[in-house]
């Protein structure tokens, strides 16, 4: 069963507060193109520079393969592409934030801006957009000094497709040796 927030339009009358107070807290903020985005930090692992991804075949465009972080293989999405953005040539700005989704995964990213501590009464829902709109990855529109940020839910920016691709990808990292033998070798 899906939980669906009813929007203002359909109330009939504005609600204020949205029920956001418990989404306040800090997030880490990083650019794709000339929007700013935001991620709960209790979901940051860590951010590291760009680095050499081993692409892993037949996988969807966004999915870039894999990382070898300390000796464990960290499966590599691009925001840019997961989001229907151009793709463009990595910079020395350009960062892998490794975020916990039930699994660690590398999400890469045009730059990372900062820190911030978002009130939850400075969050608005995600607009409205129709019905071939699909805005369930946003937590929210964080107002912070005159700008918008908009608030993702990592957790549901990767699909269970998305899911299954990744674990895919951890395998056949394995198997390439990016993270050593495989388990059942002696």
């Amino acid at each position: 069963m899906t939980t669906t927030l009813v929007e203002p339009t359909q109330q009939g009358q504005e609600q204020t507060g949205y029920g956001t107070d418990h989404l306040g807290g800090k997030y880490l903020t990083f650019k794709l193109g000339d929007e700013e985005y935001g991620v709960e930090i209790l979901k940051v692992r860590e951010i590291n520079g760009i680095m050499d991804i081993t692409a892993v075949p037949q996988m969807p465009a966004y999915m870039k393969g894999v990382i070898n972080l300390r000796g464990k293989v960290i499966p590599v999405i691009d925001l840019r592409l997961k989001f229907g953005l151009e793709e463009i040539e990595h910079t020395d700005q350009t960062c892998i934030i490794v975020v916990d989704v039930g699994r660690e995964i590398g999400t890469i990213v045009d730059t990372v801006s900062e820190v911030l501590d978002v009130d939850g009464s400075d969050i608005e829902p995600p607009p409205a957009l129709g019905g071939s709109v699909d805005t369930s990855f946003i937590l929210g529109m964080g107002k912070v000094n005159e700008e918008v940020k908009i608030l993702l839910d990592i957790d549901q920016v990767l699909t269970t497709a998305d899911l299954q691709n990744v674990a895919a990808a951890t395998i056949n990292g394995e198997l390439d040796g990016c993270a050593g033998p495989p388990a059942n070798q002696t």
